[in-house]
């Protein structure tokens, strides 16, 4: 008798512990972490890659042997190196060749165009006159022409002995010749940059055809410098699909006026295709895809709630939320994972 006792006892123990632990989880709050909706903006966008080119470009060659003397740079009064940053017009190598400038004789056809525009000048006055014929005054009239083209083509010879900048841009190449040495004509003497503009030829999948346009933005960000994003534009859209990779072709022309992009660099671009002002916009990793549907949860008077949500614009971070959700609810954004409809919360920073 006196085990049964003892078994009954020990039995109402366990249930009443195992009563005490229900009244327990009932009182159990989930840590969760809010945000206040506010009314913000989304950008929808298609994403691509490409390597960024400058604007201009040049390959600079002598167009005549002569001796290499580097010019200096009146910015630093330093001979010219790479990166140096050079106005258009300046002379950056010059080629001496005294035999080459005396056989071009440019005094002389100075001389002689003096001397026969002032022939000229004359004949013109003695013909209002009657003093010469018409033919005469030709005559002279050709002599000129003929003496301000043979001095027009020896300046032009003269020149090419100064090797200048075509554009104003960067030095990127500058091969080292010692001075006084004697170089080929044809042979490079620097190639120059001008890439406060870029470009960049992309390539698009054949489904993104539809929404791509001219004039549309993109943001472009390159993985040396994240925090910088440079703003471009779609320029030019090939109509062609290719057969073999199913895409099309496009250029996006990049403003880089501080120049912290450089030509050559693998860039990432976003083509913003739509966008939405004053809409309600949330992270996309808060959301859980259940069978009903998109939910997410807020809190409400210390109670986790459920809803159902209808997408709007999405991008790989956000999403625009339609339906489903209002302005200043507080949406949970950590501790949503165990959550159900109606569970009790504790906010969280």
């Amino acid at each position: 008798m006196k085990r049964v006792i003892t078994f009954l006892i020990a039995v109402a123990v366990i249930v009443s512990c195992k009563n005490e632990d229900k009244e327990l989880n009932k009182d159990i709050s989930v840590p969760v972490s809010v945000i206040d909706l506010k009314l913000q903006s989304i950008e929808k966008f298609i994403e691509t890659t490409g390597t960024v080119n400058p604007d201009k470009e040049v390959s600079q060659k002598s167009e005549m042997t002569g001796n290499y003397m580097l010019a200096t740079n009146p910015a630093t009064g330093k001979k010219y190196a790479l990166g140096d940053y050079v106005k258009q017009g300046d002379v950056i190598i010059r080629l001496e060749d005294k035999e080459y400038e005396n056989n071009i004789k440019i005094k002389s056809l100075e001389l002689q165009l003096e001397i026969s525009k002032q022939v000229f000048e004359k004949q013109q006055s003695l013909f209002e006159k009657g003093g010469v014929t018409l033919s005469e005054l030709k005559n002279a009239e050709i002599n000129f022409i003929n003496a301000k083209y043979a001095y027009e083509d020896a300046t032009l010879r003269l020149a090419k002995m100064n090797i200048k900048a075509p554009f104003t841009g960067v030095i990127v190449d500058l091969p080292y010749y010692t001075p006084t040495t004697k170089v080929d004509a044809n042979s490079l003497m620097f190639k120059l940059m001008d890439y406060s503009r870029l470009f960049m030829e992309i390539n698009l999948a054949e489904k993104d055809l539809v929404f791509i346009k001219p004039g549309q933005k993109v943001k472009i960000t390159n993985y040396t410098l994240p925090e910088d994003t440079l703003v471009g534009s779609i320029t030019q859209i090939s109509p062609a699909i290719d057969a073999d990779t199913r895409s099309f072709k496009a250029v996006i022309n990049i403003s880089n006026s501080e120049l912290r992009m450089r030509p050559g660099m693998f860039a990432k671009g976003e083509i913003v295709v739509a966008s939405a002002d004053s809409t309600i916009v949330i992270p996309k990793n808060v959301v859980l895809s259940k069978q009903r549907g998109n939910t997410v949860f807020v809190v409400d008077k210390g109670l986790a709630q459920e809803r159902t949500v209808i997408f709007g614009l999405e991008n790989p971070e956000e999403v625009q939320i339609i339906s489903g959700l209002e302005k200043n609810e507080r949406l949970v954004i950590k501790g949503f994972e165990t959550l159900r409809n109606r569970s009790k919360v504790k906010v969280i920073k």
